[in-house]
């Protein structure tokens, strides 16, 4: 069992026991300082990322204006093996070794890829995150975990690599639409739903009137609940940090689903789909209140769309989730809800129940 209680009062800097997270651009000073230990500095992002958010960057760091950018294209199918090696083989072009510096700017897709290719490079160079949607901001850019999708299995191939710092500047979330922030917004409902009751409630009834400068309380508590999960177990060895997947093992058999389609969802969408669906196999294996389970069901579904799920695709998804990282021999197991505010971890699911899971989710949206 893990519970936090929620910090109304928003710190600068969160230290890691790996590195320390700055809020509200501080890490800006801190960087420029450090810039010059590094060989020779790149830059990781996309063309809309580049486009909305690199003068920004350059603003507060002119000496990256030096730096030689890699840009690859938009989207989770980009976070692939290909583009992997095509930058290797970008900073073996440009004479980059083990002093170098890899910035990723840019949501989950090149934090993740660029923290994996920075681990493999030269046996590993030096990299950190700069987070621009609000999902990398309190998930995907933190915690240290890396990886890249294969085919379209999620983050199939990946490993643990620390950055340098993090930096997490709200401005950025500017220019994120609200599709986006939504998205990113479903990471902050699972915090609340596996560690804190209170923080479930504020963010369930301040979700559908903030604003881009409303998000720094709750994405600092955001990092504050992972870091305290993450240092208690920071290989995911224990046990204790696989209830930051809750939500995540069905909600990733969705999104591989989608990924393959050409309406893919986006990721906290499928997480979304997949909270509802293992709060309900929590109702039905773990003491959650059905009372809870509907809350839980009425809130995200409120929020986000349920597509259709026929017999056919839901036989689709059940294949992605049977390649789930966390199936140990024919076992999938998975961290479910006592309670709201209270998770816990390595329950077998048979896939029975999984399937039940979906047809209660159709149920709920009615």
């Amino acid at each position: 069992m893990f519970s936090l209680k929620f910090l109304s009062v928003t710190e600068n800097v969160l230290k890691t026991i790996h590195y320390t997270i700055f809020f509200n651009g501080e890490g800006y000073i801190t960087l420029q300082n450090k810039l010059t230990n590094y060989s020779s500095l790149f830059i990781l992002t996309d063309p809309q990322t580049s486009k909305l958010c690199l003068q920004h960057l350059l603003k507060y760091l002119p000496d990256l204006k030096k730096a030689r950018i890699f840009c690859i294209p938009f989207g989770e199918k980009e976070k692939n093996i290909q583009n992997c090696l095509d930058i290797c083989r970008q900073l073996n072009k440009e004479n980059a070794d083990r002093k170098s510096l890899l910035i990723n700017l840019g949501g989950g897709v090149i934090t993740d890829l660029g923290g994996f290719l920075a681990s493999i490079f030269k046996r590993g160079i030096y990299f950190l995150n700069i987070p621009t949607t609000l999902l990398a901001m309190v998930d995907a850019s933190t915690g240290g975990k890396t990886g890249i999708n294969l085919d379209n299995m999620k983050n199939e191939i990946g490993g643990f690599n620390y950055p340098d710092l993090l930096i997490i500047d709200k401005h950025y979330l500017k220019t994120l639409p609200n599709r986006e922030l939504k998205s990113g917004m479903a990471e902050l409902f699972k915090y609340g739903l596996i560690a804190d009751n209170f923080f479930w409630e504020e963010i369930k009834n301040r979700s559908k009137k903030m604003h881009w400068y409303d998000w720094n309380e709750f994405i600092y508590q955001s990092n504050f609940i992972k870091n305290n999960i993450v240092t208690e177990d920071p290989y995911e060895r224990k046990g204790l940090r696989q209830i930051l997947n809750f939500g995540h093992t069905i909600g990733h058999g969705i999104e591989s689903y989608f990924l393959t389609t050409y309406s893919p969802l986006l990721h906290g969408e499928a997480i979304a789909l997949g909270m509802v669906c293992e709060s309900w196999i929590s109702w039905k294996m773990n003491g959650l209140s059905q009372k809870q389970h509907e809350e839980i069901s009425k809130t995200l579904l409120s929020i986000y769309p349920l597509r259709e799920i026929n017999e056919q695709i839901l036989n689709q998804i059940l294949k992605y989730i049977r390649q789930d990282k966390k199936k140990l021999q024919e076992d999938i197991h998975f961290s479910l809800l006592r309670e709201i505010g209270i998770c816990t971890y390595n329950h077998k699911v048979s896939n029975d129940i999984i399937k039940q899971s979906f047809q209660s989710l159709k149920r709920n949206n009615l």
